[in-house]
C-alpha cells in the first residue's frame, strides 16, 4: 500500500464492508489487474450524516475498462 499522497490511478470502487473489499481483492488479483487499496473516509446517511472508513480501490487508467468489466461480471458497480 502506498501513502495517500502517492496514490496514483483512477478510483474504481469504495468498499464499505471488509468482506466486499476482500472479495474484490481476490477478483482483481485473479484477473491480473494491479490495484491500490487505501483506507479513507466517506460520508454516509441522508439526515444524520456520519463519516465512515472504507477501502478505496484505484487502478491504472489503462486498466480501467478491463477492471470495470470484470467487476460488473461479479456484481460490483464501478465508481463513476
Amino acid at each position: 500500500m502506498q501513502p495517500e499522497s502517492e496514490v496514483q490511478g483512477i478510483l474504481i470502487f469504495i468498499a464499505k464492508r471488509l468482506a466486499d473489499a476482500q472479495r474484490l481483492e481476490g477478483i482483481l488479483t485473479q484477473a491480473g489487474i494491479e490495484y491500490t487499496v487505501e483506507p479513507d473516509e466517506y460520508q454516509a446517511g441522508i439526515v444524520f450524516r456520519t463519516a465512515r472508513v472504507g477501502a478505496f480501490f484505484y487502478v491504472d487508467p489503462a486498466d480501467k475498462e478491463k477492471a470495470a468489466s470484470i467487476m460488473l461480471e461479479h456484481g460490483y458497480v464501478p465508481a463513476a
